[in-house]
């Protein structure tokens, strides 16, 4: 059944940015899914922010217990969720002052006015009604609607309690914005069709409710009009909306396929992390194991045994249970094992932000293990780009040897976009292959090196390969305990050195814009669309400003340092006080400029234009040449 149709106005837009926000218990999440998968079954580009509290059982009705989800959808290619929204919809107070900032002048104030009480003014620690400030009608569009009350009318024949009711006003909301901004029923029809299955009055309560917010839309006057954005003009294929967590799930399944390996996942919940472990569950059918440990050191030492016995061992966690994994990844670095280790980066420190998006753990990553024990790292540019990152890192790890870690982020982990469903043809082989048994009259020397100073592989129990493994220094090609110092040297410098040729084999870094002018952007891990569609934007407007996205941070690639030295200045870009700056100053001596936040949001890409263009002014001579590293000084 297609959807109703209105006899209002429609007006064809580009774009259009929404966020929903309410309680933790509103079904803000579901309604942002839902308005997600219905935009990209049209054909839009999607990009998506969910932001949701930190505890499962959030205080009601307060600031802190708000839960969010931001969606863009566009007929055009887009990078981001967003940055100022044209159209957010409030449950209670609490939702409306922590997001009314973030709504553009003229924008749409959808406002459920059953929840506007004294009660909720109190728990959002406001004086009065904030719909009755004036201030308000005179900058955005307000449209009150008694959402509550409503939906409790359009279930009310199907005999529910006044609080199961009162969880269909979601649907009611979802309905009314679907009117809006011309989106069919259908996919949420199925999927409530599917998901009460085993609930009949359920279903029929969530239907009823959907269409009630959608036939409220058309006939009510308060709208005057709903918007269409046509479908985008995507790559030929066949894409599906996906996930970042989801990604890297599938991402692993894939390369143990590639490599005819199974896959072993030992991992302890943690946000933002834990949504790995329930998606790989799903497939045991693949080959995949999955084990919950009782602590984070577990986690990491089974995946160590799994790699030991010649499977695909990886393991996840955030920044606090990197910590606990330290000494194991550290482990994992001296008997030269192949595993991934994944880190979905969180604001810190300690238990911190956990549902926060940041990008703190760098400097963690490259050194936060005792000794010299370097590892490889890539970070993932997007949702979707998760799953090629979790098939190259796989790659690297089984080539050399070693454990190589993934560096995600909240917002990659928990955003989706539209991805294009690969074909198996067009994934790159993986060849493992392991040393068969040899003559017991010729001792196995399992730390003899190939080009790549790659150990052997062997699989325990392999007639003629008994060896020894384990975290105190090896002789070089016995694997025997040594503790000679001469020794200790030469395998330290080759295990760094093994790490450091991986950058003739990974590509050459790519820069968007020219390959020399005023400004280069460099960015890492999920700041590249709102970095790329700032320095496209520069572009536009006539700047001399390149874009250099790095999703291999170590080693780095090998152009990279021509690549920087050909610019005026170099700005970067990262969610934290500048780890990235830190490093690219001391490996090529480049006097970084860094725009940095921490907050637990991403950054807007307002505010980087803003940056670039006043660092691009100075680099022309057209500004003063004052320079500030710190963004929040810049702003504050």
């Amino acid at each position: 059944m297609a959807s109703p149709t209105t006899s209002k106005d429609v007006q064809s837009v580009s774009g259009i940015t929404v966020r929903l926000a309410g309680d933790s218990g509103d079904g803000m999440q579901l309604l942002g899914t839902q308005l997600t998968n219905t935009s990209a079954l049209a054909g839009n580009d999607v990009a998506t922010f969910p932001d949701f509290p930190a505890e499962i059982r959030a205080p009601r009705g307060t600031r802190a217990g708000v839960s969010g989800f931001q969606v863009q959808f566009a007929s055009e290619e887009i990078f981001t969720p967003g940055d100022t929204l044209d159209a957010l919809v409030v449950m209670n107070p609490a939702a409306m002052v922590t997001n009314l900032d973030d709504l553009r002048h003229g924008g749409i104030l959808i406002a459920n006015e059953d929840g506007f009480n004294e009660r909720e003014f109190k728990l959002a620690k406001v004086e009065s009604n904030p719909l009755d400030a004036n201030v308000l009608e005179e900058t955005y569009r307000i449209i009150k609607v008694p959402m509550t009350k409503l939906t409790r009318e359009a279930v009310s024949e199907f005999g529910l309690g006044t609080k199961i009711a009162d969880r269909c006003k979601n649907f009611f909301a979802m309905g009314m914005v679907y009117w809006l901004f011309g989106r069919s029923l259908e996919p949420t029809l199925r999927f409530i069709s599917a998901k009460f299955s085993k609930k009949p009055e359920i279903a029929a309560a969530n239907e009823a409710a959907l269409r009630a917010g959608w036939a409220f839309g058309e006939t009510t006057e308060a709208f005057g009009e709903s918007y269409q954005v046509e479908a985008a003009k995507l790559s030929p294929g066949i894409f599906r909306n996906i996930m970042g967590n989801q990604a890297l799930a599938w991402g692993l399944i894939a390369a143990s396929k590639l490599s005819g390996k199974d896959l072993f996942y030992g991992t302890y919940p943690i946000t933002p992390a834990s949504d790995i472990l329930h998606e790989l569950t799903k497939y045991k059918n693949f080959g995949v194991r999955t084990f919950q440990a009782e602590d984070e050191i577990a986690a990491v030492c089974s995946a160590i045994g799994a790699a030991f016995g010649g499977s695909m061992g990886v393991t996840a966690s955030s920044g606090p249970g990197i910590a606990l994994k330290a000494e194991g990844m550290g482990l994992g670095m001296i008997m030269e094992l192949p595993m991934i280790i994944i880190n979905v980066q969180r604001g810190g420190p300690s238990t911190g932000l956990p549902t926060k998006t940041e990008q703190s753990d760098l400097l963690q990553c490259m050194y936060g293990r005792n000794g010299e024990s370097p590892l490889p790292i890539l970070s993932p540019m997007s949702p979707g780009d998760c799953f090629d990152i979790a098939v190259e890192a796989w790659r690297i790890a089984t080539e050399c040897m070693v454990p190589v870690m993934i560096l995600s982020d909240g917002y990659i982990a928990n955003g989706s976009e539209p991805w294009k469903i690969p074909t198996v043809s067009s994934l790159p082989s993986i060849e493992v292959s392991h040393p068969e048994g040899t003559d017991e009259d010729e001792p196995f020397m399992p730390y003899a090196r190939d080009e790549y100073l790659a150990r052997p592989w062997a699989i325990p129990g392999t007639p003629g390969l008994m060896h020894r493994l384990g975290g105190l220094e090896k002789e070089d090609g016995s694997g025997n305990v040594s503790y000679d110092p001469d020794n200790h040297q030469h395998m330290t410098d080759v295990r760094a050195a093994k790490v450091a040729k991986i950058s003739s084999r990974i590509p050459d870094q790519e820069v968007f814009g020219a390959s020399h002018g005023d400004v280069l952007v460099v960015s890492w891990g999920g700041t590249y669309g709102s970095c790329h569609t700032a320095v496209q934007r520069c572009q536009d407007n006539g700047k001399k400003v390149s874009h250099a996205h790095l999703r291999y941070l170590n080693p780095m690639p090998s152009n990279l340092g021509d690549i920087l030295g050909a610019f005026s200045k170099v700005i970067v870009a990262e969610l934290n006080t500048g780890q990235l700056r830190q490093l690219l100053r001391a490996e090529y001596l480049i006097d970084c400029i860094g725009v940095n936040k921490v907050q637990g949001k991403p950054f807007t890409v307002t505010e980087l234009v803003e940056a670039i263009e006043r660092h691009n002014d100075a680099a022309t001579g057209n500004a003063d040449k004052s320079e500030t590293d710190n963004f929040q000084h810049q702003t504050s």
